[in-house]
């Protein structure tokens, strides 16, 4: 019976820290599904292991849009149209 109250007190203490960092649970979900699983099938410990993939999925998710950024901000080089030449066998007037 406590166990299902404190896992109870953890979802709804998790719940409100994604709904309060709405901008930033980019990756949390995600890791922290994963990390839950983890964490149970590792010894009965889900709720550890679900902080730890949310701290993890929202550091990979970070690490990916920063990475997207810095691929947006390189500039591709420039295009110079190609030089025209007198085609060969004709000289020209100069």
């Amino acid at each position: 019976m406590r166990a299902k109250q404190v896992s109870a007190a953890a979802l709804v203490a998790f719940a409100l820290l994604v709904a309060a960092n709405g901008a930033e649970a980019k990756g949390c979900l995600k890791g922290a599904a994963v990390g839950a699983v983890a964490g149970h099938v590792a010894g009965h410990h889900a709720v550890v292991g679900a902080a730890a993939g949310c701290a993890i999925g929202h550091h990979m998710a970070k690490k990916r849009q920063q990475e997207q950024l810095r691929q947006q901000q390189q500039v591709p080089p420039s295009r110079q149209p190609p030089t025209q030449q007198p085609p060969t066998g004709q000289q020209s007037t100069v």
